[in-house]
């Protein structure tokens, strides 16, 4: 009897080659595309994180019936909102940087979709992500995916235990010039074209400062006039309110100071954002909060690790210890622009132990 899976399919190139290739091992594939924000955005982050346009649905939908096994959609935009969306919005007002896709992946993508493969009586899920899933013993740890460039594994490092042994990453051991060769092979010459956004998926025009401005109500007396601050306090100028900054930024500051100032810090108590030279923000220590990891009892109380603090940037070599309801990480060499409310991921020999949220 075959293997039953549901795939998550967005229309984009890398789901599409992962039914190829569940097909190929002899898989009995459900696909499934799930709305989750009425959005004009044309794209989704990476394009294979399944928030689709109406544009992308469809052709996951074709893509379907063209490798010939179902197709179901999934209206996802109440759950959405009331997780994905409410800690977007509280993160920013709380001063801090949210990562939307680590929430989403943990409690819609995989929470709401894995109800439906037990309603559909599917024993696993699979998505196109770049990533791979190692078992040892009796433990399922997340595993760097083939392609470095590609890898998709820092997003997912929330995955409990139960939903890891049911899932496949049919794509975990290919780059992504070989995804593109497999759907050249397989007929599909366009799809093999089809280039990736890398917008966030409810973010139009990835702008997320309009984005607060329609979602919050009396959003206005919230983001007002405020004050940029040196490391000392002293004012510098004035800023068109809290919201509209992020950590590490540089260019939209709107005021000159003769050499180029970054945003080191955020104050939403007092709406006062502090301004500082590039290296004022390297730093070797942060604390995490909210953290998980796969198998606590076996960690000691000094953990050497690779540490990444966002997705672009290199994991780098730190070591962790616990310290009540935090850990603490304290990193070899520096590391630049540490932003609360990201993820910081914990990697050993390319498998995640662990990870948590920058407080």
């Amino acid at each position: 009897m075959k293997k039953r899976v549901l795939l998550s399919m967005s229309g984009g190139i890398d789901s599409s080659v992962a039914a190829m290739i569940l097909l190929q091992q002899g898989y009995d594939i459900v696909g499934v595309t799930y709305r989750t924000w009425d959005s004009v955005s044309e794209g989704c982050f990476e394009r294979e994180k399944g928030c689709c346009t109406i544009n992308s649905m469809m052709e996951a939908k074709k893509m379907a019936q063209k490798l010939n096994f179902p197709h179901h959609f999934l209206d996802l935009r109440e759950p959405f909102k009331k997780s994905v969306i409410k800690d977007f919005v509280s993160e920013y007002l709380a001063g801090r940087t949210p990562n939307p896709c680590v929430v989403c992946n943990a409690e819609i993508k995989w929470g709401e979709v894995l109800r439906l493969a037990d309603t559909l009586d599917c024993q696993y899920i699979a998505t196109g992500h770049y990533a791979q899933i190692a078992e040892i013993d009796g433990n399922f740890y997340l595993e760097k995916g083939v392609d470095e460039k590609k890898d998709q594994t820092y997003f997912l490092w929330r995955l409990p235990q139960n939903v890891l042994q049911r899932t496949i990453f049919p794509l975990g051991q290919l780059t992504k010039t070989e995804v593109r060769k497999i759907a050249f092979d397989n007929g599909f010459e366009k799809l093999s074209q089809k280039t990736e956004s890398q917008e966030i998926c409810f973010i139009p025009n990835n702008d997320y400062r309009e984005f607060l401005k329609n979602e919050v109500p009396d959003y206005e007396k919230i983001c007002k006039e405020g004050c940029f601050l040196d490391k000392m306090g002293n004012i510098l100028g004035k800023h068109n309110g809290y919201p509209n900054f992020t950590v590490g930024q540089r260019k939209g500051l709107k005021v000159a100071f003769g050499t180029p100032k970054y945003v080191a810090k955020i104050l939403p108590e007092t709406n006062s954002v502090v301004l500082a030279d590039r290296a004022d923000l390297e730093t070797s220590e942060l604390a995490a909060r909210d953290c998980i990891f796969v198998n606590r009892s076996k960690l000691s109380s000094c953990v050497e690790v690779y540490a990444r603090i966002r997705y672009r940037s290199p994991a780098t070599k730190a070591v962790l210890t616990f310290d009540r309801d935090l850990v603490r990480v304290k990193f070899a060499s520096n590391v630049w622009g540490v932003a609360a409310g990201q993820s910081v991921v914990f990697y050993q020999n390319n498998l995640i132990i662990g990870g948590g949220i920058i407080s």
